[in-house]
């Protein structure tokens, strides 16, 4: 089964109608976050693309791994196993403020619709620390 594409409106549109029906007393189906902690890790990887600097980037070895090992699960179609390593930029243990890390996300949701697959494929590829 294909995954849905986030760069169509009714895939966009759906996922944000998703997260509108969250609430902060929203249970997990599976790991240890809070919803707040789970909407700021979802964030990470649209500060990863949008937000310059806010992450460390990754030494020579490390993107030899990320690129070896990790690229293939991240991008493929096969959902991830529950209670699976996270990356520590991922691992978000502190309080996070739900309402503020919802908007964020729904942001960054909008953003990438908009921008659109074309645009975000080519700041990808020519950004020199890739």
């Amino acid at each position: 089964m294909a995954l849905p594409n986030i760069f169509t409106s009714e895939t966009s549109g759906a996922i944000v109608e998703r997260i509108q029906k969250l609430t902060p007393e929203t249970q997990p189906q599976w790991g240890k976050m809070t919803v707040a902690q789970m909407l700021a890790h979802c964030n990470v990887t649209y500060e990863l693309v949008f937000e310059e600097g806010k992450h460390p980037k990754p030494g020579a070895f490390m993107k030899f791994i990320l690129k070896s090992l990790v690229k293939k699960k991240v991008i493929s179609e096969t959902p991830y196993k529950q209670n699976g390593q996270t990356a520590p930029a991922f691992l978000i243990t502190d309080e996070r403020n739900f309402e503020v890390e919802k908007e964020r996300l729904i942001a960054h949701i909008n953003k990438t619709q908009q921008l659109g697959e074309d645009h975000l494929i080519t700041r990808f590829l020519t950004r020199s620390d890739r």
